[in-house]
């Protein structure tokens, strides 16, 4: 195989959630040209709250879109924990609850994801309602065949489309070479606000099982996010497009208990934003192969229980761009610079996941009972502060374990129009 061909230039990138525009962003910046590929038929705007922190919110400013990421804040005020009747057993403000330093920001996914595709709409080529249906790599290039039928050909393809990404599948193999199942699902969707909250979540723990609902400053009025995650060791056999399959798979896990499910479980039927998966991390010896890279969960997902994985998609943009553009469109040392940066942070935050997924379904009522023993009385001991630096001082270690790279063309070239 050729690699030693005229630099790259041409790129075709599959998603167009977070990863996919923000890298199309930094391209069209150092001069490339991108185009999205997107099987949905437009952006999707739906999603959960994401937290930005550490290097993230310094890409974001680089990235230019700071001042409206910060506009479309979910400015939560807190949360708090209640039991099977209802009653609050524990609040926390969100200072602690959050675990977020003074510069760190929250947002919808919709919303950040809306945001980048406005930055970019106007010098990013996007193809909705298409995907790839097979590609060759040649050495010289990378032959495309959509769905539609179009063929097309491109100097490098980037395949940012998510933890069951497809794009892994044509060149790396199936998924379950990959994923690890962490022992547990989660499923979110939008339902009617039964609680009555306003900027604020509300957590109600079970053995095996959390369930939290939530209202930020941005949601439509009378209605909330719903949040459910139960522990099940073994992986469930379903298909992760069949939406029907997934609601029952839920009210199966939840069948029988108290509290708000019941009505909550209900209006998953109905919710026609409804997500279901498994807490899983992707683990790969490489992530590209030839002239195709993967980004973001597509590589290395580090699941939801991380809490870091839309920052690690920001970052793993603007470090696969700068890497490619430093490398003068050589893609065998701009893919090796890239992962050589990014591999030890998301290899941190892998391990974070890994521990924090345990703690979300704990096994016994006596647990459960220990830890709201812990929210009732951390607001008020003295060393509530020295506790929550501590808990901020970890979560940052994660946030900024990728090293964000000084590679200058954000000063000069500014923003696309």
């Amino acid at each position: 195989m050729n690699t030693t061909a005229r630099p790259a230039r041409t790129v075709l990138i599959s998603g167009a959630s977070i990863a996919g525009p923000a890298l199309a962003l930094w391209l069209h910046r150092y001069g490339f040209a991108p185009t999205v590929v997107e099987k949905a038929p437009a952006v999707r705007t739906g999603g959960y709250k994401v937290d930005l922190r550490g290097g993230a919110i310094e890409i974001c400013a680089r990235t230019g879109i700071l001042d409206e990421v910060r506009a479309h804040s979910t400015d939560m005020d807190g949360g708090s924990y209640v039991d099977s009747e209802g009653r609050t057993v524990g609040e926390l403000p969100a200072e602690i609850f959050g675990g977020r330093d003074e510069q760190d920001d929250e947002v919808m996914r919709g919303d950040l994801a809306r945001i980048l595709y406005e930055r970019t709409r106007e010098n990013v080529e996007y193809l909705f309602g298409d995907s790839i249906a097979s590609l060759h790599d040649d050495g010289e290039g990378v032959d495309v065949v959509f769905e539609s039928g179009t063929r097309r050909r491109f100097d490098l393809v980037v395949g940012a489309d998510g933890m069951h990404s497809h794009t892994r599948r044509l060149v790396f193999g199936d998924e379950r070479r990959y994923k690890r199942h962490l022992g547990a699902y989660i499923s979110i969707f939008t339902g009617p606000d039964r609680l009555g909250l306003t900027r604020w979540e509300t957590y109600h723990a079970r053995p095996h099982k959390l369930i939290s609902v939530y209202s930020t400053a941005g949601e439509s009025a009378a209605t909330a996010k719903n949040c459910f995650v139960f522990a099940s060791p073994a992986e469930l056999a379903y298909d992760h497009r069949d939406i029907a399959a997934q609601k029952r798979l839920l009210a199966d896990a939840f069948a029988g208990d108290d509290w708000e499910i019941p009505r909550m479980i209900a209006d998953a039927a109905d919710a026609d934003d409804f997500f279901f998966d498994s807490i899983a991390t992707i683990h790969m010896d490489r992530w590209s192969k030839g002239r195709v890279v993967l980004l973001g969960d597509a590589a290395h997902c580090t699941s939801p229980a991380s809490g870091q994985g839309t920052g690690l998609a920001l970052t793993g943009a603007y470090v696969l761009a700068g890497e490619l553009a430093a490398a003068g469109g050589d893609h065998v040392a701009g893919f090796a610079a890239y992962e050589e940066v990014m591999r030890p942070g998301v290899e941190l935050n892998r391990g974070f996941a890994e521990k924090f997924a345990k703690e979300m379904t704990v096994s016994s009522r006596r647990k459960i009972a220990m830890r709201m023993f812990m929210v009732r009385v951390l607001p008020r001991t003295p060393f509530k502060n020295l506790i929550a630096k501590k808990i901020r001082e970890e979560i940052q270690r994660a946030a900024n374990a990728v090293p964000v790279k000084e590679y200058g063309a954000y000063e000069t070239l500014g923003t696309p129009a």
